[in-house]
């Protein structure tokens, strides 16, 4: 056998094996927490006209902002590799140092504080 059709193989098998183990191993024991459903903080069988949480938001939007700046910076290793590796460090220094000011606003502001 070739390389390509040992790889394929050797893959399929281990997914397959992998498939198996994950229906065996977990022991689920569902209760009604775990069933229940649970959106934005408050029951959903409830009252539509509740007050809502902003602070919910603005912790999910820092999470999104934040989880940007990882998908932004996940290709530094492939940029190092151009003929000006230099401007890639600028770029990526810019996200960095933009997103760091961005980080240190909110926390001035009071955003990432729970409880008042």
């Amino acid at each position: 056998m070739n390389l390509i059709t040992t790889i394929f193989f050797i893959s399929t098998a281990l997914s397959l094996l992998l498939i198996m183990i994950s229906f065996w191993l977990p022991q689920v024991n569902p209760d009604a927490e775990k069933l229940s459903p649970y959106e934005c903080g408050f029951d959903p069988l409830g009252s539509a006209r509740l007050p809502f949480s902003l602070r919910f938001f603005l912790i999910a939007i820092l999470f999104l902002l934040f989880d940007l700046e990882i998908a932004l910076l996940l290709p530094l290793p492939w940029g190092n590799q151009l003929l000006s590796p230099s401007s890639t460090l600028f770029w990526a220094s810019l996200i960095l140092i933009l997103l760091t000011l961005g980080l240190v606003y909110e926390w001035i502001q009071g955003g990432l504080e729970w409880a008042e």
